[in-house]
Parts: C-alpha cells; structure tokens; sequence
C-alpha cells in the first residue's frame, strides 16, 4: 500500500471551508443530504422510500471517494452508517450496466452471520428500483441452503455477502469465479482480524483480479488491521470519523462489587426491569451459566454465543423481538451489527476491554430517539479497567450504591494497580477465569497464532 494522498478526520463532519477558509463555528452546518451527491436516480429513488435525506458523516466523506473509483480505508464505529457508505455508490455504479451480467461483481466479506444477513437486507433495499442481484453466503445452515448457495455463485450474483469461512469452503468446491471481481469490500475488519480471520481472507484475495477497487471498513484500526490495508490496498484514501462518545439519552451507571455479587446484583437489577434486557458477559462459559442461574430464578432468559447453529440463533432473535423472552445474555456477538431498537436496558456483566467496546455495547439501547439505560457491574480486578473508559468518556459514571442485603461493596480506586500473585490470580494481574490482563491475553493470542496450523479452519460466530 502506498502512502495514502488523502485523509480525513471528522467528529461529527469535516469543517467546512470557503476559498479556503474555516467558516466560523457561529455558522451552523447543514448536513449533506443524498441528493446532493452524484448518485443515480434509482438509488435516490430507493433512499426516498426508505426515508433517508440526509447524510451521516462516514457517508458523506466515504461515497464520493468510492464514485471516484480510489481505494479507501475508512475507520468510524458501529452505528455511523458505513453499510450505506458502500452499498449506496456500488449499487450506483453497478446501475451504469458496463459490468458483466454472468459474473461476480463485487464481494462483501463480513465476520459473522447476523451481519451478513443485516447487510443483504439493506442490499434489497437500496437496490430495489435496480435489476441487481445479491447473495448472502454464510456457515451453520442445511444441506439445502448450502446448494442454494452454490446454484447462486454459479450463476453470479452482482453483489455476495459473505462469511469468511464459508466463502472459502464455495472455493475450494470450485462453486465460485472471483477472477471478474470489480469491488472487494470489507466490513468491520478489526472483528475479522480478531476472529482469526487474516490467512483466509488473504487466500481469498489470492483469487481476486488485480486490478479491482478495494474498501476496508473498520470500528478501530489496531496494528494488525493497518497491516493487512497495506497488503491489500492500492494508494488508498483515508477516512476516519472519531469515536463518539454515547448519547446523552443513555442513562449510564456502575455498580462496584466483589465478583460473587455480581450475580446477585444483577437480580436485585431485574426486580426493578427485566423486559428488553442484554447482558453481556466476557465469555461463552460465563454466558451459559448466567442464563442457567437466572432461568433457575424463573426469568425468561436465552443465551447467544457463537456455540449455537444458525437455526438456534435465528429462534432466539426471533423469540426476544417477540417478546417471548425477555433477557439475552450474549458475548460480544451481539455489540456489533444487531439491529434491535427497543432495548431498555444493557448490562455490562464484565467491563468490556476497550472503552470502544464499552460505546458499542451500551449502544444497543437509547436507539431510534428513545431513552434506555446501561449499568456496569465493576469487580475489584476490573477497576482500573473501568477507570480507563471513564478517562474515555471525560466523566465519571454514576456510582449506584449497594443494596445493604447484598454486602459490603469493595471502595472504588480504579488509579491503583492491582498486585499479583494472590489467590485466582496470575503474576500479571488478571483472574484464571479470563486469562490474565489484556496485555497477557495479547502475548498468548501471539503466542498461540504462531503455533497454528495456518489451514486450520476457523469458528465463524
């Protein structure tokens, strides 16, 4: 990858200038809307219907780059729109009809299954005035679907959305040519990377024309992630929106506990609001067992991991949108690309590693203009960690204090370092449950991926 001749940083937009000068900030700034851009008639008809006027910042600097035919790498965090940022100016120039009809045009590639299908039903949207075709292709599903999946790359679909994994599966059957691919897409790539992702999608591009338009989409951009833009991109341009910090409409909290009454607190939480709940939890064994402890409680609970197949996961988003159960305890799965808008409440069961997880965690509530609220349940070994997303935030969250039937709370000094060696803990601070500290986790993970067998296939979530 080149260095790239363009970047951009916005808050909320870039300042605007006139003959180049900084309009004074007194000016209020309109945002862009759709019909000011140069896309086609069809597009803007399909945006009308759906009742989108205006632009989001991420749309406003990534589509006019796109209709110029540059790579682009774009960082912006879950919920700013970046599926419209790609999908608007591909469907625009697969309109113009120069490309093959019998071919693959573009790819998407996606980390998990939920996203993959939230992003061909928006490919349905945008391109319903238009003959384009789109395919979503993903693990978990029946020998049916799977055939389905096959007859639709052979027969070459405009646009296919993909897992990872299962893109590859299709290729090495021979089921699909990517040899006449125009547009390579990738979504929230970081999640990809941290899934363990990278030797596939590499394999993947192997397959791909050179001379193709390349679009990397990303909540963060760590190391490994700048990496493979370098690998794949050609003089990209470059685009970041700077994390937000959470709406105002969000009601945010922390309880500071022991970790033995995290449960418990989380019960005494329920007795004032158990409906449209998520709970997140650090791993898929802790997920498991909270939802055993709180059915034992007689809650309507269910669990989404990546353990479950597609069938499993597919009843439980359909019976949680019905009502029909009234908390989700998830991982991670669930901070990204789910797309519920009535949540009333989300707890954080362990602090999140990164204060951007923290954001799109809590997100998931106060969507569509409602209020909600989200509530951290902060052990002793997590303080610092804690402390490290209210230095994010530039405030501190409310501290809610402990129900007397509960215990005594430990005192909240999340500047100290917690020392080593005591029971339940390793050398570098962090519990045997989780691993260790971040930075443990990160050695290990380095550790553990230079002893995989790089043809090892991996677990889509």
């Amino acid at each position: 990858m080149q260095a790239a001749s363009l970047f951009i940083i916005a808050k909320s937009k870039l300042s605007p200038t006139i003959n180049g000068r900084l309009i004074p900030a007194t000016i209020k700034q309109q945002p862009m809307r759709f019909d000011e851009l140069e896309l086609g008639n069809e597009v803007l008809d399909a945006l009308d219907a759906m009742r989108f006027d205006e632009c989001t910042p991420i749309q406003e600097q990534s589509i006019p780059i796109i209709l110029q035919g540059r790579d682009l790498i774009a960082c912006a965090q879950t919920g700013t729109g970046k599926t419209a940022a790609y999908l608007l100016p591909v469907i625009d120039r697969l309109a113009e009809g120069d490309l093959p009809d019998d071919a693959i045009n573009c790819i998407v590639m996606s980390p998990t299954r939920e996203l993959a299908q939230q992003i061909d039903r928006q490919m349905e949207g945008f391109s319903y005035f238009l003959p384009i075709s789109s395919l979503a292709i993903y693990g978990g599903t029946d020998g049916a679907t799977f055939a389905q999946q096959q007859r639709g790359l052979r027969m070459g679909a405009d646009v296919v959305i993909a897992t990872p994994g299962r893109l590859l599966d299709h290729l090495k059957m021979g089921n699909v040519d990517l040899s006449r691919v125009s547009f390579f897409i990738l979504d929230e790539a970081d999640r990809m990377l941290d899934m363990g992702f990278y030797d596939d999608i590499m394999q993947i591009v192997k397959r791909l024309p050179a001379k193709r338009q390349t679009l990397m989409f990303s909540a963060t951009m760590p190391p490994k992630t700048k990496k493979l833009a370098q690998d794949i991109l050609n003089n990209p341009a470059e685009v970041k929106i700077a994390v937000s910090r959470p709406t105002e409409k969000i009601n945010q909290s922390a309880f500071v506990c022991h970790e033995a009454q995290k449960t418990p607190v989380l019960k005494h939480l329920f007795q004032i609001n158990s409906k449209r709940v998520i709970v997140f939890a650090a791993s898929k064994l802790k997920v498991k067992d909270l939802t055993r402890e709180l059915r034992r409680a007689r809650f309507k609970a269910a669990e989404m991991h990546s353990d479950l197949e597609q069938n499993q996961r597919n009843e439980v988003m359909t019976d949680f949108r019905a009502g029909k159960i009234d908390i989700l305890v998830a991982t991670d799965i669930l901070a990204r690309g789910i797309d519920i808008d009535d949540i009333a409440l989300v707890v954080n069961y362990d602090v999140p590693r990164e204060a951007e997880d923290y954001v799109h965690r809590i997100g998931r509530t106060a969507r569509a203009g409602a209020e909600g609220m989200a509530v951290t349940l902060v052990s002793e070994r997590e303080q610092q960690k804690f402390g490290s997303i209210e230095r994010f935030l530039g405030y501190e969250v409310t501290k809610n204090e402990m129900p007397a039937e509960l215990g005594q709370a430990p005192a909240y000094h999340p500047e100290r370092r917690r020392s080593g060696g005591g029971k339940g803990f390793r050398k570098n601070g962090g519990s045997r449950e989780n691993g260790g500290s971040h930075n443990g986790n990160r050695q290990r993970k380095q550790t553990s991926d230079k002893r995989r067998n790089p043809r090892q296939p991996r677990k889509e979530q």
